[in-house]
């Protein structure tokens, strides 16, 4: 396993930087997306933005679980990205004037953090490893 400061033990992939990163520019994307002015943004029918977080927060979870050896790693991955879906609400509330917070996103960040998270009990869980195996 190799060690990355702050991000806890990766699975041994032969370019973990190459992983690490692309995860890294998801969640970038994920703040960005987040704080752009709801203009910049398509318009979605009423509540299928809550589906829009579940999956979102949900592959960043399930991609934690491909890039972390350990539970304790992965557990880490996981409240950090809770208090990441935390936090971008509250930056929408006070940082934007355009955007609102809402408790249902932080929901459905926190549902979907949860069931990316649960992937760690299913075969998928080395799959990326399989596939940085191949490459």
């Amino acid at each position: 396993m190799i060690r990355w400061p702050g991000t806890g033990a990766l699975k041994p992939f032969a370019r973990p930087q190459r992983w690490l990163g692309a995860w890294w520019v998801m969640i970038t994307a994920v703040i960005v997306g987040s704080l752009l002015p709801a203009l910049l943004l398509p318009d979605l029918p009423p509540g299928s933005d809550k589906l829009e977080h579940l999956l979102g927060y949900a592959t960043l979870a399930a991609t934690a679980v491909q890039l972390f050896a350990t539970r304790v790693s992965i557990l880490r991955a996981g409240l950090f990205l809770v208090a990441l879906g935390v936090a971008i609400e509250i930056a929408q509330g006070t940082l934007t004037t355009t955007r609102s917070m809402d408790v249902h996103d932080a929901i459905a960040n926190t549902l979907g953090v949860c069931l990316g998270l649960s992937t760690l009990l299913t075969p998928m869980r080395d799959w990326l490893l399989g596939v940085d195996r191949r490459a």
